[in-house]
């Protein structure tokens, strides 16, 4: 089953009201200029990724000072701090800021440390109205030197009209090399936040729809999935991921899988 949830942006951790996962978490830290968030991660390792604004990290012994600086997800690669287990933290803002805490179950001994974006991989998946750009944060594939146990994690936006995950995939069990197991999570934000885009998740027993708009979430720990942005507006997605192990492949549903094929022959005529 999936889930699809509005989280809340009162000041402080917000969280979805609700979570089918048995790995992933999310919570959306909002503070104010001078706030301060203090948490223990304890058995589970965080990628905070700033959605807008700036704060200091203080992580047991270690200080990251000004992380952040993108007014908001639509402006530029993020900053990230990877937060390991059994540590204790202090997130202080410097201004209004936000942050998307993603989390997992974790038993690695690391120390923390900063993703500034000139790590952060980007580029365009897809061709034609199904294109999208990507950053991808924290994966083995773009950053294989830094360390974490199971997250997964990166950013896709979706052009106006244009659908996104497509074809549908899905990665509900560990068949490698076709297929691994992860949970995921999609938390959305939309431009112009007037706007509206839609979600589809299919799993052979449930197939429906969700609209949209910002702080929606959607949570599917298995099950096919797939995105579409309104024509006028642009959705963004943070994309994070948990499994058994940081290999990430996917099973695109079959009766829609040709459509990975016309890829090369499209972007050859410059679509």
């Amino acid at each position: 089953m999936a889930y699809f949830e509005t989280v809340p942006s009162k000041p402080g951790v917000n969280v979805p009201p609700s979570n089918p996962f048995k790995l992933l978490d999310l919570g959306y830290l909002v503070l104010g200029d001078g706030e301060k968030f203090q948490a223990a991660t304890g058995n589970r390792e965080v990628l905070a990724v700033a959605l807008g604004g700036k704060a200091t990290f203080v992580v047991g012994d270690k200080t990251f000072a000004n992380v952040g600086g993108r007014a908001n997800v639509f402006a530029g690669k993020p900053h990230s701090v990877y937060l390991p287990c059994g540590a204790n933290y202090t997130i202080t803002a410097h201004g209004a800021a936000q942050f998307a805490l993603v989390s997992a179950p974790s038993e690695l001994q690391t120390t923390p440390y900063v993703i500034a974006p000139e790590r952060v991989a980007s580029g365009v998946w897809g061709a034609a109205n199904f294109s999208r750009n990507y950053h991808q944060i924290l994966t083995l594939a773009s950053q294989p030197d830094l360390p974490a146990q199971r997250l997964i994690v990166g950013e896709t936006f979706t052009p106006s009209g244009n659908w996104s995950t497509f074809p549908p995939h899905r990665h509900e069990q560990d068949d490698l090399p076709r297929e691994a197991y992860h949970e995921e999570v999609y938390f959305f934000k939309v431009s112009p936040a007037d706007g509206f885009g839609m979600t589809r998740y299919y799993n052979g027993t449930v197939d429906t729809g969700y609209i949209i708009r910002d702080n929606t979430v959607l949570m599917a720990p298995n099950g096919y999935h797939t995105v579409v942005s309104a024509p006028g507006y642009t959705t963004y997605y943070l994309w994070a991921l948990a499994g058994n192990h940081r290999i990430q492949a996917t099973a695109d549903d079959p009766a829609l899988a040709w459509v990975s094929r016309t890829v090369p022959m499209l972007k050859a005529l410059g679509h």
